[in-house]
């Protein structure tokens, strides 16, 4: 942790050492001034372990990625049931600059032996208690650049699989919670923006939810119009690649078949609604179109509880 400080509304009282074992962690007093100018005096635990540098391995013509996969006893304190990580190679800089550093953590981790990479940024990664800034790269790599089978040093008990993944899948994963490591979706995601890899969408299963009887006191015609409307919404979803469906479409012979004779009644009401809240369970996503409707505005709400993508325009859509 370095010692400069240039902030005159923060004056270090007391540094005191509350363990050395494995890295420093000090508990800090000091005054800060607040908005009003008074001074107000306060304690923080800081943690440094120095600072660290991670990669992202990209390969432009297979459409990969080489991330590793790792035990990490603090997810498995805190949730990660079996407390694997899948990452992006990384580790602390030990005396070396942050380029250095990471050329040889990926041969130690990956086998990859890169000669050049490419510095993307830097960031705090938890700075409510860690000092650690971590160094962001990207690199491509080749199979030619194999040099080792990697996994890491055995003399600081590194046990490390090398993971190839195709990057949409990655991508996928991040979506699903497979992988969950900060800098490795900050890493994916820079990639993703940057077009380093290009990623085709997959076609989305999409519910179009608009008014089927609301604000047509019940008039047959309009009840027409409003399907008509959700159709031709279907159509353009259909050819911008993706796979549309109306509850109606599901639920109306049902209900016809059911025996209902009025709208309403309790054959209708029995799996009008209900039947579009199941289909959902086999949609990717809901298309919000039309006006004024609670029931399309549950199936928004339904969807966004069980995580599914919700659109409100046709050109929010993914393209294909």
């Amino acid at each position: 942790m370095k010692a400069q400080y240039y902030n005159p509304r923060v004056r270090i009282i007391k540094e005191e050492l509350l363990s050395d074992n494995w890295y420093i962690l000090k508990k800090i007093t000091f005054k800060y001034e607040k908005e009003n100018g008074q001074w107000e005096t306060q304690s923080r635990e800081v943690y440094d372990r120095g600072n660290g540098a991670t990669i992202l391995l990209y390969n432009r013509h297979k459409q990969t990625i080489v991330l590793t996969r790792q035990f990490r006893m603090p997810t498995y304190l805190n949730g990660n049931v079996t407390g694997m990580l899948i990452e992006t190679c990384a580790g602390l800089l030990d005396k070396e600059t942050p380029e250095e550093s990471i050329l040889r953590e990926t041969e130690e981790e990956t086998g990859y032996h890169i000669d050049r990479v490419q510095k993307v940024g830097e960031v705090y990664m938890s700075p409510g208690s860690v000092t650690e800034t971590l160094h962001f790269f990207v690199a491509e790599y080749s199979d030619v650049m194999t040099k080792g089978p990697g996994g890491g040093l055995e003399e600081e008990q590194e046990n490390i699989e090398v993971v190839e993944l195709p990057f949409a899948q990655a991508l996928d994963m991040v979506q699903s919670g497979e992988i969950r490591d900060a800098k490795t979706v900050m890493l994916l995601q820079y990639a993703q923006i940057q077009g380093l890899l290009k990623v085709k969408s997959k076609p989305l299963h999409i519910l179009i939810a608009g008014p089927y009887r609301s604000g047509t006191n019940d008039d047959p015609v309009l009840i027409e119009e409003n399907v008509k409307y959700m159709n031709k919404i279907a159509l353009q979803v259909y050819e911008a690649g993706h796979m549309p469906v109306l509850g109606e479409w599901y639920a109306l012979p049902l209900i016809a078949t059911a025996g209902s004779t009025n709208l309403g009644d309790d054959v209708f009401n029995r799996i009008f609604h209900p039947s579009s809240i199941r289909l959902l369970n086999y949609c990717d996503a809901v298309l919000r179109v039309g006006g004024s409707s609670q029931g399309a505005d549950e199936m928004v709400q339904v969807a966004q509880e069980k995580g599914l993508l919700i659109y409100e325009r046709l050109d929010e859509l993914p393209l294909l």
